[in-house]
């Protein structure tokens, strides 16, 4: 579930936390140069210092100068997102790097993270795509091959669940609830580009639009923990699940993917962990928020090493980093499961504020490098 779904008060303090990351990414390239993009967001306002742009690889150097927090988005004409940057705090500057073909475009900040935001628009002329690295295009088609499989996985899990809710048992339903949500949550990031599949499937309470019906897993997560019921709603939201999912299913393989949306997606993923899952707010009512947040990890890890051959070459010294994060992390979340392949974790309101503060240390310290890897692959 994309960060856009915390509580403005909640996603304001991560933001404040993920300050020096901000910082440290602002430094890299030149504000005024001709790939870079300046993106003044506003509580009214998404100024943007470009409406024209040839092909090829762009920055996004985005200044939040307004009171709440914001996102930034460059989007297809269908709504469907080429890249994004979440939660984006009052005050701070954050960079983001994309490759865009020739076409029309929307950059679109979203105060508050509601809403379809304020939109500019962007033309793109020239060539068909920024010249890659074969190795690249190995890597893209790598991890279409790994996000389809992680949509036909899900399916038969999410059917394991499903049956439960309609059998109306309810501790088997509990059994087989966070199964059924990993394959999404590595690869949440691709879902989500498609814009309407997310609000269907894994939207909170709190993230409801004004309007909207609230259905998906987190609606059944509340019925089992909280309500303890599963009543005929219930088994016709279970339904509406596999019907969405299957859409999502049918769709994964039609994704934009790029290099620096791989990169980008992955710093996405360490994203939705330190503003969902470290804080508790994701899984609420089952707290298996360990297992969603180790999905997230391995998703970030799997775009990574597909595209570590090319970041280690331009920039041996973060892919350094970056090994030894992601290993710090790794052994961090161990500590909460039987063994290094199970998923059965440590329910997460049973996981101290002193252990909750080392999580979300090594998620920071691993989100700062990889806010830098789209900027390494595109070299």
């Amino acid at each position: 579930m994309r960060a856009a779904r915390l509580s403005v008060v909640t996603a304001v303090a991560m933001a404040t936390a993920l300050t020096a990351v901000t910082a440290c990414t602002s430094k890299s390239g030149d504000e005024d140069g001709e790939r870079v993009i300046a993106v003044t967001a506003t509580d009214s306002k998404c100024e943007t210092s470009k409406k024209e742009i040839s092909a090829g690889h762009v920055e996004l150097a985005i200044e939040n100068k307004g009171s709440k927090v914001t996102e930034v988005y460059i989007l297809f004409p269908d709504d469907r997102v080429v890249s994004e940057r979440e939660n984006i705090g009052p005050g701070t500057k954050q960079r983001v790097t994309a490759e865009v073909k020739a076409g029309t475009y929307e950059i679109a900040c979203k105060p508050g993270m509601k809403g379809d935001g304020i939109r500019q628009d962007l033309k793109v002329t020239g060539g068909s795509a920024a010249k890659r690295d074969p190795r690249l295009d190995k890597a893209v088609a790598a991890y279409r091959s790994y996000a389809q499989a992680q949509a036909d996985e899900t399916l038969p899990k999410v059917a394991t669940f499903v049956a439960a809710v309609k059998a109306g048992d309810l501790e088997a339903a509990k059994k087989a609830y966070a199964p059924s949500r990993i394959g999404w949550e590595r690869t949440e990031p691709v879902a989500e580009s498609f814009g309407d599949i997310d609000p269907k499937v894994d939207v909170r309470a709190d993230g409801l639009e004004a309007g909207q019906k609230w259905t998906g897993w987190h609606r059944l997560e509340k019925a089992l923990w909280q309500d303890k019921k599963i009543g005929a709603e219930e088994k016709t939201l279970a339904d509406q699940l596999v019907t969405d999912l299957t859409d999502w299913q049918k769709r994964v393989g039609k994704a934009e993917i790029t290099p620096t949306s791989m990169a980008n997606g992955a710093k996405e993923l360490l994203d939705e962990v330190a503003t969902g899952k470290v804080t508790g707010e994701e899984e609420r009512y089952s707290h298996t928020d360990l297992v969603d947040f180790k999905a997230n990890v391995e998703g970030a890890q799997q775009s990574y090493e597909l595209l570590k051959p090319v970041a280690k070459e331009n920039d041996p010294a973060l892919v350094t980093e970056l090994d030894k994060q992601f290993a710090a992390l790794n052994a961090l979340l161990d500590a909460y499961r039987p063994n290094a392949t199970s998923y059965e974790f440590t329910a997460y309101d049973k996981v101290g504020a002193a252990d909750r503060k080392k999580l979300s240390d090594g998620v920071n310290a691993l989100a700062e490098p990889l806010s830098k890897l789209a900027a390494a692959v595109a070299k």
